[in-house]
């Protein structure tokens, strides 16, 4: 029943509160318009190729939520609207069912509705080799991501405190699996130090999961009546400092998941210009399946479609990975996040990791 409540409570915050305080930064970035594009709209492919599954568009449903026959429904109608507009999905944490033999209906929902599709399962970092198992064969996961909130966790009443050791516990669980292991933050994004850390661990696969999207802090603090102070409520890498650090230390054969407080195309098309590979999308997918149904939030992703497509031609890119080598101008924060850091502003804004 606590679990219950907590992931319903989740849920209800997650809408009441909305994103930020934070921004993802995204809108420092900004394009160059290609007159001389070159290009016929009916030649530009938005599929990609992600963790063995092709995607008709270039976007997942990040973890949201699982765990309870409570949001069993939430979690079909999210997987309804990937089927229908040929996405991948990721389901919300799965450690409170694998450790406690709890309630799986919340899960199998996803697999059942996305048939062939792409599914990625979710752990904590804090879980065992054999849990993560578990988590796989519960939904024949293609890929497992293993989160990592330790600010989450800090003001949730009945969270996990102690954060130390969890870099060898993902280390072992990545041993034993045999579909990718992707290290996901949960929207306070991944620095260039962790990024370096965990590349040394082996990790080849990220979800940046930035700041300025759903945060978890906030909520945690919402379900105990709270507030947080201005900092901590802003706390985070953003989005877009996150993946700018990935391009710093990230191997070509990395696969970079870009998420955190992507709203509409334009984020879209930033993200995919920074490096990603796909874009989680999570906050406004669940507001519009839960307040209006499974219809309108196909209809959002079916103007990303039109939207997205648009700027591709605009930017004279065939496919979503092309966008690396278009050029950028870098303005605001982010160009003093980018001095600071010691990157090459220039070289950055002309090509990224291809």
């Amino acid at each position: 029943m606590q679990r219950a409540k907590r992931k319903l409570e989740h849920i209800k915050y997650a809408l009441e509160l909305g994103f930020g305080p934070a921004s993802t930064h995204l809108a420092d970035v900004r394009f160059l318009h290609n007159c001389l594009p070159e290009l016929n709209p009916a030649d530009i492919d938005l599929s990609v190729q992600i963790l063995g599954k092709r995607l008709r568009l270039p976007f997942f449903i990040d973890a949201v939520t699982g765990g309870t026959q409570a949001v069993a429904d939430v979690n079909r109608k999210l997987a309804q609207v990937a089927a229908r507009v040929g996405i991948g999905m990721a389901v919300g944490s799965q450690y409170g069912a694998v450790r406690e033999d709890g309630d799986k209906s919340s899960y199998d929902v996803v697999r059942e509705e996305l048939g062939e599709g792409l599914v990625i399962g979710n752990i904590s970092a804090l879980a065992t080799a054999e849990q993560a198992q578990k988590a796989v064969d519960m939904l024949k996961a293609d890929a497992l991501e293993v989160h990592l909130n330790a600010a989450q966790e800090l003001w949730m009443a009945e969270g996990d405190k102690d954060y130390a050791g969890l870099l060898d516990k993902m280390v072992q669980m990545k041993a034993a699996l045999s579909v990718p292991v992707i290290a996901k933050e949960t929207g306070c994004g991944i620095a260039a130090e962790q990024y370096r850390l965990l590349l040394n661990a082996g990790f080849r696969h990220f979800d940046c999961a930035g700041a300025g999207g759903t945060n978890f802090p906030a909520i945690e603090a919402a379900r105990q009546g709270a507030a947080l102070s201005e900092e901590f409520a802003s706390w985070g890498v953003p989005t877009c400092w996150s993946l700018i650090d990935a391009q710093a230390v990230l191997p070509q054969d990395a696969v970079l998941l870009g998420s955190g407080g992507v709203q509409n195309a334009a984020d879209a098309v930033r993200v995919l210009a920074l490096g990603a590979d796909a874009v989680g999308i999570t906050g406004v997918v669940l507001c519009l399946v839960v307040e209006q149904g499974v219809e309108a939030a196909v209809q959002y992703f079916q103007q990303l479609e039109e939207e997205l497509r648009c700027y591709l031609l605009l930017l004279g890119a065939q496919t979503p990975k092309q966008l690396r080598k278009v050029p950028l101008v870098v303005t605001g924060e982010t160009k003093d996040f980018i001095a600071c850091r010691g990157y090459g502003l220039a070289q950055l804004c002309r090509v990224r990791r291809a």
